[in-house]
């Protein structure tokens, strides 16, 4: 766990709690280019109804998509489009903000459309902002097709170093706990960091914020199809240009790989594989992490590394031509350093708790 807590656990009178509003909400930023699951969905978002007062589905989606969707919502969700206001690169941001800005919730849960919580997880992402400002769940592939097993590599690892210093242990879910006084007290986050998830993190813990990393609150999530898989994969390795020491060390195992097997060494190659594939096994057993996580994910982990480190190379040839394509756009951003949000937000959560504390009582 990373911060401190600065605002209050229990929310302010004007929050919808104390108004007789919702307590909980659930935030589903939604933007599809071609008909999605949208029934499955639709059934999985009714049955949280139980765990939160609100579940709010912010659509980007062509108008006849758009449409499709709000049949199938239709007493299930609140449905609307995002914000005119809000152009963010990452149009998923443009549903996250808007989101936040609707929902009278003091806790909210934000989850990407393939993200599937049980009654027992949210429980528990939502009663652990009442100690924290943002909550960073552990997913896994509750489906293993190959690339989803591919895939766990990277997840496993990072339950052991990420190479962030201020999240040095922690997986990057596709969903985090929020609590909505703390997004808007640090001014949201800029949508047009390509690293949207982390660029949240660290807004929050830089505006002076706590943020917890349970590697135990597991959430499971469906996998995507191989085409999209293979479409993510350099997108994905620019990600790391966030993350110094991390896209470094990328860049660098290829070239020494090829030397070392233009020199004949490969023990030292296996070696290292093997030590890789010991560091992901340590992820995959750490907090219970086996029942959830194939062996399968722990062996191909010094594939994944391959993988990545090839695809650093042509995340570096993107940056070099203006940026990764993500959609219509060319994105330059992957996310803003944690010393440059410090200096832009410094202490913005601490300010919004003074005026609370010296605000006094509210009368009812």
């Amino acid at each position: 766990m990373e911060g401190r807590a600065l605002l209050p656990a229990s929310p302010p009178v004007s929050d919808g709690a104390a108004a007789g509003g919702p307590t909980a909400a659930y935030v589903l930023p939604l933007r599809w280019t071609e008909p999605g699951p949208i029934e499955e969905l639709a059934r999985y978002l009714r049955s949280l109804d139980d765990e939160v007062e609100e579940i709010l589905v912010v659509d980007g989606s062509p108008p006849d998509l758009y449409d499709r969707n709000a049949r199938a919502l239709r007493g299930v969700a609140r449905h609307l489009v995002p914000h005119p206001d809000l152009d963010f690169g990452m149009g998923k941001v443009n549903g996250v903000v808007t989101g936040v800005r609707e929902s009278t919730a003091e806790r909210i849960v934000i989850a990407d459309d393939d993200v599937r919580y049980d009654r027992a997880s949210l429980r528990r992402a939502l009663s652990l902002l009442g100690e924290s400002d943002l909550v960073r769940p552990q997913n896994y592939f509750a489906e293993l097709p190959w690339h989803a097993r591919w895939d766990t590599g990277r997840s496993l690892l990072n339950r052991v170093l990420t190479g962030d210093p201020a999240f040095p242990v922690g997986d990057f879910p596709g969903t985090l706990a929020v609590r909505r006084s703390a997004f808007l007290a640090s001014g949201a986050y800029d949508g047009d960091a390509l690293f949207e998830n982390l660029e949240l993190m660290r807004t929050v813990h830089a505006a002076g914020g706590r943020v917890l990393t349970p590697l135990d609150l597991y959430v499971p999530r469906r996998p995507p199809s191989t085409r999209h898989f293979l479409s993510q994969r350099v997108r994905q390795a620019y990600d790391d240009f966030a993350v110094p020491a991390r896209i470094g060390a990328f860049l660098c195992i290829g070239p020494l790989c090829a030397e070392l097997l233009r020199r004949r060494r490969g023990r030292v190659l296996l070696a290292g594989a093997l030590a890789t594939i010991a560091l992901a096994e340590a992820g995959r057993r750490r907090a219970g992490g086996a029942d959830r996580f194939p062996l399968s994910g722990s062996l191909l982990a010094p594939a994944w590394v391959a993988e990545r480190s090839l695809c650093a190379w042509l995340a570096l040839a993107a940056k070099l031509r203006g940026g990764v394509r993500y959609g219509e756009r060319r994105l330059p951003h992957s996310a803003t350093s944690l010393r440059r949000l410090r200096r832009r937000h410094r202490m913005r959560l601490s300010a919004a708790a003074s005026e609370i504390e010296t605000a006094g009582p509210l009368s009812a």
